[in-house]
């Protein structure tokens, strides 16, 4: 198997420039891996697809204003879009202009200087004034919508580019497959006492960038911190005790989960963990904690549409996106979903 054999046509019109008119109103395509068969529902019957005990493991990363307009002393222009936050703090961008070490930057009466430049195209910041470089960003900047949306960011993307429950700062991308989550759909969900837990990982820009090589052997997985409270873990354990699902909300919170099973399992499921995932999950790989997955459709040759080929099985998930396009189904980070059990 080649990353070529994850390559499909995607037409321009298929996929989601804006979000729904309603937040929840999407469709959603069932996958059943056992019966091997698909079906058609909506996002807000999420709650009538799951069952009592089971357990959605939410990401409650928020998504800062990545992207700000620069300009240098002399007039230049420079873009800078901030990366993912680590484990410390989060002070470095990719740009574009000419930038070297030394240099300031004016935007909007603040000031960043280039303290080096570690990376090709990317530059490492900081504030003369002492304040946080994040910080600023989300003051002055705007929402990092995907490039592939093809247009600017809007005002109403600073509402639906984020989840109902974001709350640690730092992705840079959204962790989409939980857009459409509303207050009320998690409502129905505890009534129905399906549990609701959270962990945390940072979403960067390579979550959802196409692979270049042509073999999985060849890719260099990118990093992303993450950090599973000790409820979360416990709540897992139990469920997995139990019998019962653990469903993931998005392949962010899959690479979690999956890059921490030895760490889970080997603590009882008592201890909180946290680390940098670089997990490349591909067809062959076992998945060792979660049992159904929560997704958006993804881009062609890119690691979470490989991801969600592993879990589904890649015959069954082919045909499922042949039928979503024949169905008329949105694509990507504004577009629908689909529930694989």
């Amino acid at each position: 198997m080649r990353v070529s054999d994850f390559d499909y046509d995607l037409p321009a019109d298929r996929i989601a420039c804006y979000p729904p008119a309603e937040r929840g109103s999407t469709r959603l395509l069932v996958i059943d891996r056992k019966a091997g068969t698909i079906s058609h529902a909506h996002y807000a019957e999420l709650d009538t697809l799951l069952d009592p005990g089971d357990l959605l493991v939410l990401n409650n990363s928020r998504v800062i204003r990545a992207r700000l307009l620069c300009r240098k002393p002399t007039g230049a222009r420079i873009e800078l879009m901030l990366l993912e936050k680590h484990e410390g703090v989060q002070d470095r961008a990719l740009y574009r202009g000419r930038l070297k070490k030394g240099d300031r930057l004016l935007s909007d009466g603040a000031e960043l200087v280039v303290d080096e430049l570690p990376e090709d195209g990317i530059a490492r910041l900081s504030r003369p004034d002492g304040g946080v470089v994040a910080e600023l960003f989300e003051a002055c900047g705007t929402v990092p919508i995907p490039p592939y949306l093809k247009r600017e960011a809007e005002e109403l993307d600073r509402e639906r580019y984020q989840t109902v429950f974001a709350g640690t700062p730092g992705s840079v991308a959204a962790p989409t497959a939980s857009l459409n989550i509303t207050g009320g759909l998690l409502e129905r969900l505890r009534e129905k006492e399906v549990g609701v837990t959270e962990m945390t990982l940072h979403v960067g820009l390579g979550t959802f960038l196409p692979i270049r090589s042509e073999t999985f052997e060849e890719h260099v997985m990118h990093r992303e911190f993450y950090y599973i409270p000790q409820a979360t873990a416990i709540a897992i354990g139990r469920a997995k005790a139990e019998g019962k699902r653990v469903v993931a909300v998005g392949t962010t919170v899959t690479r979690a989960l999956e890059h921490a099973s030895g760490r889970l399992a080997g603590s009882g499921f008592r201890e909180a963990v946290s680390g940098e995932a670089d997990i490349f999950l591909y067809p062959g790989c076992r998945f060792r904690v979660i049992d159904a997955l929560l997704t958006n459709f993804h881009a062609p040759r890119s690691t979470v549409l490989m991801l969600t080929a592993a879990f589904a099985g890649s015959d069954l998930l082919k045909q499922a996106y042949r039928e979503a396009l024949d169905e008329g189904y949105r694509f990507l980070s504004y577009g629908d979903s689909m529930l694989i059990v």
